[in-house]
This record gives C-alpha cells, structure tokens and sequence, in this order.
C-alpha cells in the first residue's frame, strides 16, 4: 500500500499546523493578558470607589447626622452599576449598615482587621459570608467617634464571564481568520508546488525520449534556477542523444564493413570462387580488416576503462620519436596515394617520460585524423620542445583547417568534422576524445589550432618525471 503523500497536501497541512498553533498560543496569551488586566483594572476601581465612597459617607454623616444613611444608600447603587461591582458599609464590630449586594447582614470582625485606612485587597469569602470567591477592596475610616469599614467586592464568576466574552470574541474572529488564511495558503501552496508537478511531468517526457520539452522562465529565484538547470539538462541530453544515435549508426557501419567484406572473401576462398593466385592478396585484405575491428575494439575499450577510472598509465622513458615512426609505417600507403611531405623527424633523441602503448594510441590517433585531413600533396610536420612544462609534441597538416566554431568541439566524444564529406565522415568521432582522456590521465593537456584553408595542428604536453628537490645526505 502507498502511503506517500503529495508536496501538496505535506506543505499545506504543515502552513495550517503552523497557523493554527499560532492561533492556540495567541489565544492563550490573550486569555492570560485579558485576565490579568481584567482583575487590575477591577481592584484599582473598587480601590477607588472604595475609598471615594468611604470619604463621601463621613462628610454626609459629619453635615446631616439624621439623613446620611439614605444617601448613602443611594450612592452605592449609583457606584454598584456603573462599576459593575457591590459595596457594603459595615460597622467596625461587623454588623452590615448598608449593601448593594446579597443580603449580608453581619461579617465577622476577624475578618475586617485586615482593611486599614489606605486600603487593603483580599481574595476570599469573609469568612463564608460571601456565596462564592471573590475580589475585595476594603478600606476603613472614622466618622463620629466610631470606625467603619467601606468594603467593594467582585464575585469571581464576573471575571470568568469577562474573559469567556473575550475568548468568544476571539474565537469567533479567528475561525473567520482561519478560513480566509488557510484559503490564501492553499491557492499560494498550489502556486508553489504547480512547478514540482511541471517538472514531473516533463521529466516523463524527456524520459520517452521527447527531448524537446523546455521549463518556462518562472518569477521565483529558486524555481528560476531549476528551470535552466533542467533546461541545460535536457539541451544535454538532446545533444548527447543525436550524438549516441550517431555513434550506433557509425558503429554499426564501422563493423558491418569489414565484418562483410571479411565473410565475403572467406566464403570464396571456401568455395574456390578466388583462385589461388590471389589467396593472399585477399588474406591481406582480410588481416588488414581484422586489425581494424582491433582497433575500434580497442579504442571503445580503453574509453570505457578511462571513464570508470581503472587505467592506470604505466610509464617509462622511451624516444618520442619510435611510436610516430611506427604508426607512419602502418599508414604508408596511404601516405604514398595522396604523396604526403612528412616533416621534422630528422632530430636528435627527445625523451619522454609516459606510457609507450598509450602514447601509441594517441599518435596513431592524431596521425590518422592528420592524413584524413591533409590536402594531396600537403605535408604533415612534426615539432618537439621539452621545457619546465614537460614534453611537447605538435602535428601539423597543411588543408583546408577548421573553422572557429569548430575549435571548441573537435575533443567532444562522438563528433565529427564535415560530416556531409564521405571520407571525413568515417570513423566514430571518438579518437581525439580518447586522446584527450589519454593526455589528461598523464597529468598533460592538449590543445588545437587552425588557420582556414591553410593548416590544423595539435599540440599536447605530458609532464617529466618529478626529481627530489634535495640532494640525499650523505
């Protein structure tokens, strides 16, 4: 069973937690902040009508001894609703004088030492007086010889209701806000995944082999820099595609030849169809092809063994000269038909410190792609140079030379020069990469340059032996 689950819904339920947590713990500070205020700003109040209360009684009992107990009745109703709280005066032995609340007639005198002049707050009952907890102001003066006590008071329950109203409020807003937000982040995830889902998309495509599929261009940096990523990728690939399917069609070309040419000739020598006097000019032949699937063989070979890192140069000192002379001799007749100028081998001994079989490849390489190349009746010059760089070799064709777009793809595996020419388009496009990859392996490097319509040359160096820098001690 598959449990996975989409970018989609992973980064939506993740932006709806992150929200809703937000929401949980903005609602809980509210509810702590909004209680605290509540019962702040309630026990500063009480305070205050406590104590203005307390003031107003003693005037009235100081200038209208007969009448102060009905204004003052009516004051603390006046003071009980516009502050949402009951008040009671009380006697300081604790008999109940007057009282806006439930009916409380006495409160034990215990309880009322705790009020001074200034005002005291205490939360509590009074000693079971009150029906429930409760927030209490009390504040106690004198007035005509005897003490009264001016008690303000807020039940418990009132500040309750108080925060429940504001976290009513307050959930209320934030589902309206919920849903509006989570309706953005869903619109803004689906924007911002709808490219992953492009690429997937895409990346079948170019996985059946539709290589022509691009990205488009997206507002956003990092979706930006993907989309030319995967579009130099895909350019890559479509690239790489022609070249493989080239390089299949060469391949089979390359084999089909000599592999017909040999079955042919070895059906007639078996069948008599070539008479004896020519057995071994076809046997010639037949040796000839054979050494040249050899070195196809070979040349995929050693290219397959570079690319995974397993051939390793074993390298000794040898004339630089010797695998130039060999290689010349095998392309001989072909440098007699087209009456080739070979220069610059009349020189003395230059070494070089490298794998011989490798370095024969590579000059057997660049030897052949040079009589590809070179006009008739041109020549191909060689030049030596041994410098702190190592040893340098240089081939040189007279021809018609590359253009200059064409500098910078001449080592590129599986490409070809002037592929609409029938001789130059033999061969895989493979040589001057394994020349390359070989030169490279030696810690060298290679390079090439042309003139139009005058001459090509490729020049590579291979390092010398590294010498200790310090004398051995003695």
């Amino acid at each position: 069973m598959n449990n996975s689950k989409s970018i989609f819904s992973r980064y939506f339920a993740i932006c709806s937690a992150v929200i809703l947590i937000s929401f949980c713990c903005l609602g809980t500070v509210l509810l702590l902040v909004s209680s605290r205020y509540f019962l702040d700003e309630k026990k500063s109040l009480m305070l205050k009508n406590a104590r203005t209360l307390a003031t107003y009684t003693k005037d009235d009992m100081m200038q209208h001894p007969d009448e102060w107990l009905h204004d003052v009745k009516g004051e603390l109703k006046i003071y009980g609703i516009s502050s949402n709280a009951d008040y009671v005066l009380c006697s300081d032995d604790g008999y109940v004088i007057a009282s806006t609340g439930s009916d409380i007639n006495y409160i034990d005198s215990s309880q009322l030492s705790a009020f001074s002049q200034q005002g005291n707050y205490v939360y509590g009952t009074l000693g079971g007086v009150m029906s429930e907890m409760s927030h209490i102001m009390g504040v106690r003066f004198s007035a005509n010889g005897p003490d009264y006590v001016m008690l303000s008071y807020s039940t418990k329950s009132a500040q309750d209701n108080y925060t429940k109203n504001i976290m009513q409020i307050f959930i209320a807003s934030a589902v309206m806000v919920m849903i509006i937000v989570l309706f953005l982040v869903y619109f803004a995830v689906l924007k911002l995944t709808s490219p992953i889902k492009e690429v997937a998309e895409i990346s079948k495509k170019i996985g059946k082999g539709d290589f022509s599929v691009t990205l488009p261009d997206y507002s956003t940096k990092e979706f930006r820099q993907l989309s030319n990523a995967f579009n130099e990728m895909a350019a890559n690939l479509k690239s790489y595609d022609t070249m493989r399917n080239s390089f299949l069609a060469n391949v089979s070309h390359e084999l089909r030849t000599p592999m017909t040419s040999i079955g042919g000739f070895v059906d007639g020598l078996l069948d008599g169809t070539i008479p004896k006097s020519q057995e071994k000019k076809y046997l010639r032949i037949i040796s000839s092809e054979v050494a040249r699937l050899t070195r196809l063989v070979k040349s995929m070979l050693n290219l397959a063994k570079i690319e995974a890192g397993e051939l390793e140069p074993n390298k000794t000192s040898f004339s630089v000269v010797e695998p130039i002379v060999d290689t010349l001799v095998t392309f001989e007749p072909r440098i007699e038909e087209k009456e080739i100028e070979i220069r610059g081998l009349d020189i003395d001994r230059t070494e070089m410190y490298a794998d011989l079989d490798l370095i024969h490849q590579v000059m057997y390489n660049l030897i052949e792609n040079a009589i590809k190349f070179v006009d008739k009746g041109g020549y191909i010059e060689f030049r030596f140079a041994k410098d702190n760089a190592g040893t340098s070799v240089s081939i040189r064709n007279s021809g018609e030379g590359l253009a200059e777009e064409e500098l910078p793809l001449v080592f590129d595996r599986f490409y070809k020069v002037d592929k609409s020419r029938g001789i130059h388009a033999q061969g895989l496009g493979l040589g001057l990469n394994i020349v390359r990859s070989i030169i490279e392996i030696h810690g060298g490097q290679i390079m090439v340059k042309s003139v139009k319509d005058v001459f090509t040359e490729f020049t590579f160096t291979v390092p010398d032996p590294q010498e200790d820098s310090e004398p051995d001690e003695e």
